[in-house]
């Protein structure tokens, strides 16, 4: 039962986070000069924190069986943790996604 609760729970919070990505990016989107190359960062983020999230959550997850005389205590760790882990993944990824937009830098002349 509470390993049903948090894979539920903890799938939806990868599902939102994605989503806030996805909705991030396509704002982001709107600039005339990185629109595109926004638009294609924007996916491949999503996608990449979406699988490694579900990955977290997974491995995250294993612990529960392992506290069994603790069910509810190992649900709330289980959970903080993840919050924890999807929180920081989504952090990176919306900076990385900053980074998408900075301008190309221009090589500078041999000043010799």
């Amino acid at each position: 039962m509470f390993a049903l609760i948090y894979i539920v729970m903890s799938l939806a919070a990868v599902s939102a986070l994605t989503l806030m990505i996805l909705r991030i990016g396509s704002m982001m989107a709107d600039c005339p000069d990185n629109g595109p190359a926004v638009r294609v960062g924007t996916v491949t983020v999503a996608t990449g924190f979406a699988a490694i999230g579900t990955g977290g959550a997974v491995l995250i997850g294993a612990i529960l069986p392992f506290l069994p005389h603790a069910p509810f205590m190992g649900l709330m760790l289980a959970l903080g943790l993840a919050a924890l882990c999807l929180g920081l993944g989504f952090t990176q990824a919306v900076a990385t996604l900053r980074v998408v937009l900075m301008p190309p830098v221009q090589p500078q002349p041999d000043a010799a």
